[in-house]
């Protein structure tokens, strides 16, 4: 099945996602807590001059109703691309189905899972496209 690319900004997002995340756990190495990476995450995106909204609630729609307590995004950037940030030993799959099914629910194609908690981030790293 073949999908359409990605648009040029999504991909220059992207890439600042991974570049920030990268400065990240080069100041900060593992071992924090989540919350920590997700604000310095965010710092750096905003220090790119990008549009960065944490901790955000996106509401559903489900048979017909709107519930405002559906979703809760860790970071949001230039509301094209979804950041889920996380710092744990081992890397639960239902986290990467969780961003996927964010995506489907936003209407957004993009999205980052992110694992600080390891030794070389590029391993902490999936990019996950709809």
């Amino acid at each position: 099945m073949d999908f359409p690319k990605l648009s040029e900004r999504e991909e220059i997002i992207g890439k600042a996602v991974v570049n920030a995340a990268y400065k990240v756990h080069s100041q900060l190495g593992p071992g924090l807590l989540e919350r920590v990476y997700e604000i310095c995450l965010a710092h750096e995106l905003k220090k790119s001059g990008l549009l960065v909204a944490r901790q955000i609630d996106i509401p559903i729609q489900y048979d017909g109703i709107t519930f405002d307590e559906g979703l809760r995004l860790d970071i949001l950037v230039e509301n094209l691309v979804i950041v889920e940030v996380k710092a744990v030993d081992l890397v639960n799959p239902v986290w990467q189905a969780q961003v996927l099914s964010h995506l489907k629910l936003t209407n957004r194609r993009l999205g980052y899972l992110i694992n600080f908690n390891v030794p070389k981030i590029k391993e902490g790293i999936k990019r996950i496209i709809l």
